[in-house]
């Protein structure tokens, strides 16, 4: 049966099917109009496309994506559209055309949807499903993470940074499971315990009780270097299943007074200076940058409290500079040195910091006029002393690269002018060259 068949059975519409409902209160009956292939069902949160024709008992039609030639999309389950239809296509496979009957308290209810759905009216739906794919989950939505919900948990609340949860993990790659684990961490320290950074990123999504299987694209899996101690190769795409068990959230800037704030960011860096003698420099920048978040906008503070939450924030940003530095990230080390000079404007770790910044990116005019800085400031500093001898030795290399640069050039416009001046010698008065049949040059008028 094609689906303009199905559309066009005629104005009786009986109420007929399987009852779907969770309650088994007759409230959305489905009848399979053509069965679809595979065995795949959507799940919720899944994007589903689907064309659909709607009419009321008595075959008036109110709407239909048919007639627009337009698909309709809709997250499952997420109450985007009325009832009957998230419970409904939740069962439908791909190419299944279905009718739905669906009772007042699945559809508009008592108020129904003037002027072309009356109050308390049952609803009928033809129904085609085309595609369903998985929720991307990422901030830029680039495809890195996609996320298909097989139970879905509850409450509104997810896990943020720093957050203690509770977990079940499942990893696999080629079919092949090679983690499996019962865990409990704070958000942020994954990776000493081996995880990818796409899961921590997809724990950051889920709610409480929910299960739910990620597909993890390299960029936020191990990435190009793989993992030894999991033996998993580069550039690998991995699948994990994940049940949140429970979790509790750190407290956001919002929950704190001030002084819990200073409280809160002392005991934050000790935590980010411990990571990065360890020499794990993005768990440390992520402490670093909850205490920036805490107290930059904090204006309440007075006197002593005031100073202190200054160097707590001064402080963090000189760690974050060092973490971005180690990472090789120097535009975001840049960022960092600058807001720490806004604090302290001749800060020695700044300066210097941004000096080494700016030599990484090659800019070593600006970087050799904060290490003179540097050294007018604070002149026992030897480390800054030497990285003028550097700077001004690439500044020279630079110079003399120039200099060849340019000479090779005007050699090149030299010569190309003598050639032009030989070839307009050999053309005098306007005539030109010609063999005479004996042999000898003739001259003829061009």
């Amino acid at each position: 049966m094609t689906a303009e068949e199905v559309v066009n059975e005629g104005n009786s519409i009986p109420i007929e099917g399987e009852d779907i409902t969770p309650k088994k209160d007759g409230g959305v009956l489905k009848l399979v109009k053509k069965e679809g292939t595979g065995t795949e069902l959507p799940m919720t949160g899944d994007k589903v496309f689907v064309h659909y024709v709607g009419t009321l008992l008595d075959g008036t039609p109110f709407d239909s994506s048919r007639d627009r030639g337009e698909k309709f999309s809709f997250e499952l389950g997420k109450g985007q559209v009325i009832k009957a239809w998230d419970i409904g296509v939740a069962t439908m496979k791909i190419g299944e055309i279905s009718q739905l009957v669906c009772k007042p308290e699945y559809a508009y209810g008592a108020a129904g949807s003037p002027p072309k759905i009356p109050p308390n009216a049952t609803l009928v739906f033809q129904v085609e499903l085309f595609e369903f794919r998985g929720e991307d989950i990422t901030d830029g939505e680039d495809g890195g993470i996609i996320r298909r919900i097989i139970t879905k948990g509850e409450g509104y609340t997810k896990p943020n940074e720093g957050a203690s949860v509770e977990v079940f993990l499942e990893g696999r790659h080629d079919d092949q499971v090679f983690d499996e684990r019962e865990l409990k961490f704070e958000v942020g320290d994954g990776e000493n315990l081996g995880l990818p950074p796409g899961v921590e990123k997809a724990l950051q999504a889920m709610e409480q009780g929910e299960e739910a299987l990620f597909t993890i694209k390299p960029k936020y899996g191990y990435g190009a270097a793989g993992s030894d101690k999991f033996n998993i190769p580069p550039g690998a795409t991995l699948q994990y299943k994940i049940k949140l068990k429970a979790f509790e959230k750190a407290k956001e800037s919002w929950e704190m007074n001030s002084i819990e704030k200073l409280e809160q960011s002392t005991i934050i860096k000790e935590k980010g200076t411990q990571y990065f003698k360890e020499g794990k420099y993005k768990q440390a920048a992520v402490q670093y940058k909850r205490i920036v978040s805490w107290l930059e906008s904090e204006s309440s503070l007075q006197g002593e409290e005031e100073e202190k939450a200054k160097a707590l924030r001064l402080a963090a940003h000189l760690n974050l500079a060092m973490c971005y530095l180690k990472m090789h990230e120097p535009n975001l080390t840049l960022e960092n040195c600058d807001k720490a000079l806004e604090l302290d404007t001749n800060n020695e770790k700044a300066l210097f910091r941004r000096g080494e910044a700016l030599v990484v990116m090659k800019e070593f005019d600006r970087a050799r006029a904060d290490f003179q800085q540097v050294t007018q400031l604070y002149p026992a500093n030897k480390a800054a002393k030497s990285q003028i001898v550097v700077c001004q030795k690439h500044l020279k290399e630079q110079h003399e690269k120039d200099k060849r640069l340019y000479a090779n050039m005007f050699q090149k416009f030299a010569d190309r002018d003598a050639k032009k001046e030989v070839e307009h010698d050999k053309k005098p008065n306007g005539t030109m060259m010609e063999m005479g049949e004996n042999g000898a040059q003739e001259q003829t008028a061009a």
